[in-house]
């Protein structure tokens, strides 16, 4: 999976905050973020289409 920056967040989606993470999960999000490349759906519980408010609003999206 991929995080996409998105520059809103729809009123339907399911949002979920950082602070809302397990610690592997929040350190694959910074990973993913910060060296921008793909999320391991093993090792999160991340889910496509939801939105994450790290910094940005970011999208997780299948690759």
């Amino acid at each position: 999976m991929r995080l996409e920056r998105v520059p809103s967040v729809p009123a339907d989606a399911t949002v979920r905050h950082v602070d809302q993470f397990e610690t592997e999960t929040l350190d694959a999000i910074y990973r993913a973020v910060t060296e921008d490349r793909p999320v391991s759906a093993a090792e999160t519980d991340l889910e496509p289409g939801e939105v994450l408010v790290f910094t940005d609003y970011y999208r997780v999206e299948r690759v």
